[in-house]
Order: C-alpha cells, then sequence, then structure tokens
C-alpha cells in the first residue's frame, strides 16, 4: 500500500493520503506535506515536538493538524520527518513530530504555506481511509 501520492491542481499541489486508520492517516498526510519540502531521509528525528489539537469534524482535524505542524516548522525552523498520532475521541488529536534544525542538507524543496479547505474530503473505502487536500505553495 502506498502512503500517499501528488496530484495536479491549478498553482497549488494536492495530496492523497492513505492509512489503515485513521491515525496512520494523518501520519502519511503529514509525511506527503513534509516530503514536498525536503527530503524526507536526509532529516534526522533527533527532537520530538509535541502537538494537541482538537476540532468538531475529522476533516478540520486534518487541517489543523497539518497547520500546526507549518507553524512548528516556521516557530523552531526545523524539517519533521517522523510522526506519530494518536486520535481520542474522535476529534481530539494527540500528536508527535521528530525533525531537526532546517538546512540545506535536507535537500529543501516547494516552500508549503498552508493547507487550504478547498476540496478536502477524507472517507473510508472498503478497509482503507483516504484524505484529499490541496496545499498552498
Amino acid at each position: 500500500m502506498k502512503s500517499y501520492e501528488y496530484f495536479e491542481t491549478t498553482a497549488d499541489i494536492g495530496i492523497i493520503a492513505y492509512g489503515k486508520n485513521l491515525n496512520e492517516l494523518f501520519e502519511n498526510a503529514a509525511k506527503a506535506v513534509f516530503n514536498l519540502m525536503c527530503n524526507l531521509e536526509k532529516v534526522s528525528p533527533k527532537e520530538k515536538k509535541e502537538i494537541v489539537v482538537e476540532e468538531e469534524e475529522i476533516d478540520l482535524l486534518l487541517v489543523a493538524w497539518l497547520s500546526s505542524l507549518l507553524a512548528y516548522k516556521d516557530i523552531y525552523n526545523m524539517m519533521f520527518s517522523k510522526f506519530r498520532v494518536e486520535i481520542k475521541n474522535k476529534y481530539r488529536l494527540v500528536g508527535e513530530a521528530y525533525g531537526e534544525e532546517a538546512s540545506e542538507s535536507h535537500e529543501l524543496r516547494t516552500e508549503v504555506k498552508a493547507v487550504t479547505y478547498h476540496n478536502l474530503e477524507i472517507k473510508k473505502k472498503d478497509d482503507l481511509w483516504v484524505a484529499r487536500f490541496i496545499v498552498d505553495v
């Protein structure tokens, strides 16, 4: 099973993430976003940042999670390569992001500015969770 893939959109980049459960789906969505920005294999998971977000709907929870990661990237000047998510009571996420200070050795790529709500969708298809969203670059 692939973790994620990208699709073409006008001026932005679309992401489709997959997971056997919601936790894995959210982890793979984070990997997809950070893979756009750098080579994940070059980022050592040396430092941990904890993130807790709550929302009223599961798709909004995904945007809150990813937006928090982007904020942490900017606040701490870090790139993240490893993620752990535990979704508790449907709309509360307790997550961890592991990475290190951003550097040229991470083979920096496209800057992701934000996660949009445009065409945002999370659904279960057979035994697989699928998230479709667009990031502003």
